[in-house]
């Protein structure tokens, strides 16, 4: 073939333009899972403000006790994290984002006024180290931190964790004794309890930070209407409470106290919206907060009114904790045209 025969070689077609680099990145990470813009600093800041009533409240109920339970709480969650991040060779940012403040907090709100600050400071130390480092950090913990840590104290500190002081307003008013039972020990020793009105503000015996189901329920409403906590776990929690003891109360009302009493008292109000709605120890599933929500509250009444022990919402929670991967699996919606995988 000679050269006029050869075909020309076809126009070279013009590069394609190069595909901009996308700028979006998926992150996986663990629970808590948050909308966008709304970081776990911001969430822990959300609830740090609403506890803020609950403390004032405490310190002028316990003064100094207050503010020296507190502290020791806390020092023991951070200085725990810190030494995790180093042992672990992480960064220290996990101290910027409030989960191990929150955990203080909520720990020193469920001690007795009374309790050695030492003892406060083992129990913030235990939180962190024994119910999240252990697990890898935020998020991929089971059972919650800060029952995690009293559930400790209480092995191992039993007479202190059950020994209430008497709150300073009472002792102001001529109240002669250095110890008190609280609301709940009185209504299972059958002895009279408060009136309703102080029982609902608080000014009685109990933990730290939980006697006040008014201020409690203010705290838990704001984080409600901010959408940091779902309402369907304080719901679960009230209705199995409210539904189980006027149940009691219509059986036997000499004996059992009625439902307005339960939800006013101990650490029901308290755990119910700052506990129970914690992000990573409950189910992900709308219908599985309902369910941990009204489990938390079967257990509280099972054990306050069957169980040796007057107040069930730390071992309610903890056990609620470990079935929350069970509950998950039984509300995982089934995706259209599919079905869910056996285990």
């Amino acid at each position: 073939m000679s050269d006029a025969e050869i075909p020309p070689l076809p126009e070279a077609t013009p590069a394609a333009k190069p595909v901009p680099e996308s700028r979006s990145e998926f992150l996986v990470t663990s629970a808590p899972h948050l909308a966008a813009g709304v970081s776990t600093r911001r969430v822990m800041f959300e609830v740090v403000l609403a506890m803020v009533p609950l403390f004032v409240f405490a310190v002028y109920m316990h003064h100094a006790r207050a503010v020296v339970l507190t502290a020791a709480t806390l020092a023991g969650c951070l200085l725990t994290e810190v030494l995790a991040n180093a042992i672990r060779g992480r960064s220290q940012a996990s101290l910027s984002d409030g989960s191990a403040v929150v955990t203080g907090v909520i720990l020193a709100f469920s001690l007795p006024p009374s309790l050695p600050p030492y003892m406060a400071f083992i129990g913030g130390v235990v939180a962190i180290a024994l119910a999240k480092a252990v697990f890898g950090g935020l998020g991929q913990n089971l059972f919650n931190p800060a029952m995690v840590g009293r559930a400790f104290l209480m092995v191992c500190f039993p007479a202190a964790m059950v020994t209430w002081a008497v709150p300073v307003p009472l002792q102001e008013i001529g109240v002669d004794a250095t110890t008190m039972a609280t609301p709940l020990y009185a209504a299972a020793r059958n002895e009279a309890i408060p009136a309703m009105s102080d029982l609902f503000v608080g000014t009685v015996g109990g933990s730290l930070g939980e006697t006040s189901a008014l201020l409690a329920l203010i705290g838990g409403l704001y984080l409600v209407m901010r959408r940091i906590a779902d309402w369907r776990q304080p719901l679960g929690v009230l209705a199995a409470v409210a539904i189980f003891a006027a149940i009691a109360h219509r059986v036997n009302p000499a004996e059992y106290e009625g439902p307005l009493f339960h939800l006013s008292s101990g650490a029901l109000m308290f755990g119910a919206f700052f506990i129970a709605t914690d992000y990573v120890g409950a189910p992900i599933t709308p219908r599985g907060r309902l369910i941990f929500g009204f489990g938390v509250g079967v257990l509280v009444m099972v054990i306050r009114v069957f169980g040796a022990y007057p107040e069930g919402v730390m071992f309610a929670i903890l056990i609620m904790n470990a079935l929350t991967p069970l509950i998950e699996r039984w509300t995982t919606p089934v995706p259209f045209g599919g079905h869910v995988a056996a285990a």
